[in-house]
């Protein structure tokens, strides 16, 4: 077989193929199959070649949709504007409010059935983006006085495993009204720790993502 002189091409053309697929079908309702068929004479061997499973293409596919939305978030951690606890509220509000998010929550695969995937989220959260986004917040703010705790590296991943897993509804399948009051709950918990940094708005947010990710639901299993 003929070596591919073009495989960032490949891998790009793969990417873009199962991103459409998802978006319109869902990733659950998306055989390898169907990705194969869009590509155009590509063969099975040829994905594999790339990726060793579906799941890998949807990492792949995230990882692309949330590249620009990092780079927001490390802007906001860079600024020397803001306090570290201002830092805080703007990096939560950026996280929820930014657009990919509505395409995230579409693609929605289901965690409960791909551990594969549930374990990546939670190694990315403790050994990304905590230390990489949250932590030095949480230090600015200690020495500039806005945050005060004496294990920043044990409160940033509590933050956002409380933010990221637990009242994610893709991984509990939260209804509308679950998700509210999980939203409550965190915000009591982050002002018992002095972090005054969810408002309404981020309600509202998080509202419409879970009435986006159930209608992705509800279309797939029709």
């Amino acid at each position: 077989m003929a070596r591919n002189k073009h495989p960032e091409e490949t891998v790009n053309r793969i990417i873009d193929v199962a991103f459409r697929l998802f978006m319109e079908k869902g990733y659950e309702h998306t055989p390898i199959q169907d990705i194969i068929d869009k590509l155009g004479g590509l063969s099975k061997g040829a994905i594999y070649h790339h990726f060793k499973s579906k799941e890998d293409i949807l990492v792949a596919v995230i990882d692309r949709m949330t590249a620009e939305s990092n780079r927001i978030l490390a802007d906001i951690r860079d600024r020397a504007d803001l306090s570290g606890m201002e830092k805080l509220r703007a990096i939560f509000r950026e996280s929820i409010n930014r657009p990919v998010q509505d395409d995230i929550f579409t693609v929605a695969p289901d965690f409960c059935n791909n551990p594969k995937l549930l374990f990546g989220l939670l190694h990315d959260t403790i050994d990304h983006a905590a230390p990489e986004y949250i932590l030095p917040i949480i230090r600015q703010g200690i020495k500039d006085g806005s945050i005060e705790t004496d294990y920043p590296e044990q409160l940033a991943e509590l933050i956002l495993l409380a933010a990221n897993v637990w009242m994610n509804p893709m991984i509990f399948d939260s209804s509308e009204e679950e998700s509210y009051r999980k939203y409550m709950v965190f915000g009591q918990m982050m002002k018992s720790f002095g972090l005054d940094v969810v408002d309404s708005e981020m309600l509202k947010r998080l509202e419409e993502l879970t009435v986006i990710y159930q209608k992705s639901k509800r279309q797939g299993n029709a």
